[in-house]
């Protein structure tokens, strides 16, 4: 449904002076009550919204901008490099793979950008807003993408998604961590992160993003998705209401003579993927006539139907099991599975079959059994090759442990499974983590540890299967019986999806090869589920599409696999023209793209899109 575009008549200021990166206290009883700690910058002349001024080059660098001092990076720095690291986790910019040229722009975006702390009611721990205006603002025509981080990524971990679409067509777009992001903690130093960026101690500042609840002589590194005690994932919906808000109370700052904005007369479209794409369904749900479309890329979303599962369920499942089954498949891509993860699949098939989990006397037998095991729970081939990415970079044990601490809302030091966090010396032990490392944790920081200087303690780590008794532990969280796994479950519960509300449009897109989030637990049964219930949601599947944009630059990879991003491009302009015009939105489907093969560049006919 349209809203009423409202056009001012008064005239507009559009080349407000606004000192870069100044503070200032709310404004307005509702600005007052969620928001504090609030920001604006300016971004031009060499510097803009898209890419901080790196543009394609730039962000095709192998290596991350560079700070003049490691250990005090500017803030100008500090997003620069959050920019590059964002791009590069999501897309895949590398030449030949048609972004800037099939699909996606990188051309500079100059404007303004407004961000704050967003608190929900009751929450321990706010969470980062982030609105960008574009200087083209058409304050007659109001538009607004408000874009959940994908993952569990910082503040600009859904740039690529929703400002590179949004921006150059002048709509505002608003980004929110949604609970999580990059503001680690370190318990040693007692420092964190401050609003701007920097990191500054906790004695020494008012406005770190992140203070843990910890014991007295806590030691290594906490962060908010494991230790807000808050499992922030069962508030996604609301994160992303209140990202909304936040951009009407930033655009009432940016154009005061045309304030105000409001939901009644600014076009507000929800876009994400992953767990951002989960974050816009949750926000799908909530009531109010607020938002006027959602668009969901390979969303993670625990739905009711026939072959939903829990994201913790089949991650603890693919963690134990993956390893060992993936010895049974065939033309598995390359890299992932070097020889050292090769001879630890052996060993986690010993392990299993010890454990009668699998059958079998030799290793191509358990990996026979294994491989059966999970087709029979509901895992394609095409997710199992996929998948085989999650195996070599160790992704399943991150998730699931990150995870269950969220869920059971456990606090610094109080893991079920005796999991911790700190910097690691070479051989895996615990250390103090470096200014520099800390400094950089707001840029490189993907929200989850490993990564950024961060790594993962396990107590039980035990040759010759290392990780075996820490994934049992994990799994026990799921399908076992005691208070923990009772206080996991629950949290688990508390993030399942209802439906979207009547009327409002919805497209999901998600990969058919997605190897992390396969379509039939998650985006197949939510969509059966609405549809079912008479919801305007529409369902395209993308074959030879898998998770993960950002690793298409491996050559096997690029030659396999097609990015998702562009169909969720073109879903945006699809139900962009659904509220512009009323035309109809595009029926189900799946859409028949053809792998481009070693060596080629893609082209329009490898994404095959839909017309």
């Amino acid at each position: 449904m349209n809203k009423p575009i409202l056009r001012a008549a008064c005239g507009l200021i559009v080349g407000l002076s606004l000192a870069s990166c100044a503070s200032r206290p709310a404004s307005g009883p509702a600005g007052a009550s969620m928001f504090s700690n609030e920001r604006s910058s300016v971004h031009r002349d060499g510097d803009d919204l898209l890419t901080g001024g790196l543009g394609l080059a730039g962000l095709r660098s192998m290596g991350p901008p560079a700070f003049a001092d490691a250990n005090a990076p500017t803030v100008e720095e500090l997003r620069r490099r959050a920019l590059w690291s964002s791009w590069r986790g999501i897309a895949d910019l590398a030449p030949g793979g048609g972004y800037g040229e099939l699909f996606g722009s990188l051309g500079a975006v100059p404007g303004r950008e407004f961000s704050a702390y967003a608190r929900l009611p009751g929450a321990r721990q706010p969470h980062r807003v982030l609105a960008q205006v574009p200087d083209a603002f058409d304050t007659g025509k109001r538009c607004v993408l408000v874009a959940p981080s994908s993952g569990s990524r910082g503040i600009y971990g859904a740039v690529s998604v929703a400002a590179a679409w949004g921006l150059p067509r002048g709509c505002a777009v608003v980004y929110t961590d949604k609970g999580a992001g990059s503001d680690y903690f370190d318990l040693d130093a007692q420092q964190g992160v401050r609003a701007d960026g920097s990191v500054a101690a906790v004695d020494a500042a008012d406005d770190l993003a992140f203070v843990p609840e910890a014991p007295t002589g806590a030691s290594g590194v906490a962060f908010k998705h494991a230790h807000s005690q808050e499992n922030p994932e069962a508030d996604w919906g609301r994160h992303v209401k209140q990202a909304a808000q936040f951009a009407l109370h930033a655009l009432d700052q940016a154009y005061p003579q045309a304030a105000p904005f409001t939901f009644d007369n600014t076009r507000i479209i929800a876009v994400g993927i992953s767990n951002g794409g989960g974050a816009v369904l949750r926000a799908a749900e909530l009531e109010g006539d607020w938002l006027d479309a959602v668009v969901a890329g390979e969303p993670n979303v625990l739905a009711n139907g026939h072959g939903a599962r829990a994201l913790y369920d089949y991650t603890t499942e693919a963690a134990l099991l993956m390893p060992c089954a993936l010895l049974d498949v065939d033309k598995l891509p390359q890299p992932p599975l070097p020889a050292a993860v090769q001879a630890g699949a052996a060993v986690r098939c010993a392990s299993l079959a010890a454990g009668g989990q699998v059958s079998g006397a030799t290793t191509a037998e358990q990996a026979r059994s294994a491989h059966e095991l999970m087709r029979s729970r509901g895992w394609t081939d095409e997710a199992l090759r996929a998948g085989a990415l999650s195996v070599a970079f160790d992704l399943w044990r991150a998730v699931a442990v990150t995870y269950a601490s969220a869920y059971g809302r456990y606090g610094v030091d109080e893991h079920p499974c005796g999991y911790s966090f700190a910097a690691l010396n070479p051989d895996l032990s615990a250390r103090a983590s470096t200014a520099a490392e800390r400094a950089a944790w707001i840029a490189d920081g993907s929200g989850i540890p490993p990564g950024a200087g961060v790594g993962i303690i396990d107590s039980k780590f035990a040759m010759p299967d290392v990780t075996l008794a820490g994934l049992q532990c994990l799994r026990a969280l799921w399908d076992g019986q005691g208070e923990d796994a009772r206080r996991v479950r629950a949290g688990i519960e508390q993030t399942r999806a209802g439906l979207p509300r009547k009327g409002l449009p919805v497209m999901v897109v998600h990969g058919l090869d997605d190897g992390l989030i396969p379509p039939a637990f998650s985006s197949a049964p939510y969509v059966a589920a609405a549809q079912s219930a008479g919801r305007d949601v529409r369902y395209w599947k993308v074959r030879n599409a898998q998770h993960f944009d950002g690793f298409l630059g491996l050559p096997d990879y690029a030659a396999r696999y097609v990015p998702l991003l562009p169909y969720v491009y073109a879903a945006l302009d699809r139900v962009q023209a659904h509220l512009d015009s009323g035309a109809a939105l595009p029926a189900d489907g799946t859409i028949n793209t053809v792998p481009r093969g070693p060596g080629k560049p893609l082209t329009a006919d490898s994404l095959a899109m839909p017309r």
